[in-house]
């Protein structure tokens, strides 16, 4: 065989072989998934985003035909096991849960980012939040988020409040606050959030921002003073507390929500079965009813959808990288 005829040869197996694998790249997307699921949780196993994690992905896995397999990959504040699933194989077979503090704060909060989240992801879907409060120590003379506001810009310099942690989303809560009052509020960051809440009861601590499912409780056994749901409306979970901003405080919508995230590039199909497995999952009244019993609402179906998801990371890192650079927290 003469070159010329040996290179169109070649040229025509390569050919085909190109069309072969474009073929199958679709054929692959469509069977997807065809063997168990990791799903990448950042925090450590015990955390509100594992249980969050076990509780829908048990029923994921009965919807998908395939077991969705937690993975807890902790470290930097949830970057290190969604940086991993942002280097995965964009084939659907990685799959994180990010957060709140994870996705949207982990951007501005620390000095290098392992990952952009607004253009290293596929988001999949917006599932859950976890709405926060503000509660007082109960000697704390205000009894209404008015009274409260009125009382911190006069006593401001001799107050504080506590978290359990520099940047988490507690603090960044409680400094959305004291923000939109118009002053700030010394913070003592703890290690852990039950020592800062034992304080709180104690009278060591003027106010907290905790979850719902962590503060109530303490409304319960009125061992603190609620003052009001941090989420723009009324939350199901405590209807009977009312918002910030439904008591006059603008510009307040702190909730710890969940969405889950693909590598960037993944084919649509599997973004679509992935949104659609998740939402059965959502929907059934069991998987809803534990959700609620861990302080968690599952969000309307209409703020699932990818589209939505991904205008609304995009939002919420906007809003948070406000109240971050207000606050002066710099993590490395």
């Amino acid at each position: 065989m003469s070159f010329g005829r040996w290179c169109h040869a070649a040229f025509a197996c390569l050919t085909a072989f190109a069309a072969l694998a474009s073929q199958a790249a679709p054929a692959a997307s469509q069977d997807w998934p065809v063997r168990s699921i990791a799903l990448i949780v950042p925090f450590g196993p015990g955390s509100a985003t594992d249980v969050v994690a076990r509780i829908i992905g048990s029923r994921m896995s009965e919807v998908l035909g395939q077991q969705v397999i937690i993975e807890n990959v902790s470290g930097a504040g949830g970057m290190i096991g969604l940086a991993r699933v942002a280097k995965a194989a964009p084939d659907g077979y990685q799959v994180g849960l990010g957060a709140v503090d994870s996705i949207a704060q982990s951007q501005a909060l620390f000095a290098t980012p392992l990952y952009n989240s607004a253009s290293d992801f596929t988001p999949v879907g917006l599932a859950v939040e976890q709405p926060l409060l503000l509660i007082a120590r109960k000697e704390l003379p205000p009894n209404t988020l008015k009274e409260f506001a009125d009382y911190v810009k006069v006593n401001h310099g001799k107050m504080q409040f506590g978290s359990g942690g520099a940047g988490s989303a507690v603090h960044l809560a409680c400094s959305q606050i004291t923000q939109a009052i118009g002053t700030s509020v010394a913070h003592v960051p703890y290690r852990s959030s039950a020592a800062a809440l034992l304080d709180l009861v104690a009278g060591t601590l003027d106010f907290y921002c905790p979850l719902a499912a962590a503060g109530a409780p303490l409304i319960d056994s009125k061992s603190v003073k609620a003052l009001a749901i941090l989420t723009r409306n009324r939350s199901p979970l405590m209807p009977e507390l009312p918002s910030a901003q439904e008591q006059g405080i603008e510009g307040i919508d702190a909730y710890y929500w969940m969405g889950y995230f693909l590598p960037k590039d993944t084919p649509e199909p599997i973004v679509a079965k992935l949104n659609a497995a998740i939402g059965a999952a959502l929907d059934t009244p069991a998987v809803a009813s534990r959700l609620r019993d861990v302080g968690t609402t599952v969000v309307m179906s209409e703020r699932r959808s990818p589209a939505h998801f991904r205008s609304f990371v995009e939002s919420e890192i906007k809003k948070w990288t406000e109240t971050i650079k207000s606050s002066g927290v710099k993590l490395n």
